[in-house]
């Protein structure tokens, strides 16, 4: 894939719990994308996890990145409603 659009995204996450649990939610579809437009790589450290995202253009690039912080955003949510159970 010929890249000309790359993102890296830096989050930090309130416990490593949390981030353990979103990088395991995010694995797969990082491994197997659900285009070959764009590809993410995935790092965790301490409580940060880091989004590498290569694209072909800019429209991949944000529909790639608007798509991982959407599944961040709903696994958060959802691990919240579980321990509020």
């Amino acid at each position: 894939m010929p890249t000309s659009a790359k993102a890296i995204v830096n989050l930090k996450f309130a416990s490593e719990k949390q981030l353990d649990t979103v990088f395991s939610a995010l694995t797969p579809e990082a491994k197997a994308p659900p285009t070959r437009r764009a590809s993410i790589i995935l790092k965790k450290e301490d409580v940060f996890l880091t989004l590498l995202v290569n694209a072909e253009d800019t429209v991949a690039l944000r529909a790639t990145i608007n798509a991982y912080l959407r599944w961040i955003e709903s696994t958060i949510k959802i691990m919240e409603l579980v321990e509020q159970t």
